[in-house]
């Protein structure tokens, strides 16, 4: 029986050997799997919005994700993240200065006060 068991497994190991080889039908050893890429990477043409991070998945690799993948959208992330802030920074310091300069009026004087008078007269 011990000998049996001991002639069945050097079969099975003998046919997986075969075929992963590629002594059996086909064309040779089997082919290379491509790696799995990025499917639907961040658009390179305008800036992020919320649809585009939600839509985000990156492909498993052997030991979890696909470091290079990640690493490229948490940098493109950072960049616009960066932007943004520089451009929320420039625009509340334009504003600080817009409110703290002397309010400026843009009408018209009413016809009775572009009149000249001289100094000294009075109405």
């Amino acid at each position: 029986m011990f000998l049996f068991l001991v002639v069945a497994l050097a079969v099975v190991v003998a046919a997986v050997t075969l075929a992963v080889v590629g002594g059996g039908d086909g064309d040779g050893p089997l082919p290379e799997a491509a790696p799995e890429r990025l499917q639907d990477p961040l658009p390179p043409d305008r800036p992020l919005d919320r649809e585009d991070v939600d839509r985000l998945r990156f492909p498993l690799a052997a030991r979890g994700y696909r470091m290079a993948d990640v690493d490229d959208a948490l940098s493109r992330l950072g960049a616009e993240l960066a932007e943004r802030d520089a451009r929320i920074a420039d625009l509340e310091s334009a504003l600080a200065g817009a409110q703290a300069a002397p309010h400026v009026s843009m009408e018209k004087p009413a016809p009775e006060d572009r009149q000249w008078r001289p100094q000294g007269e009075q109405q």
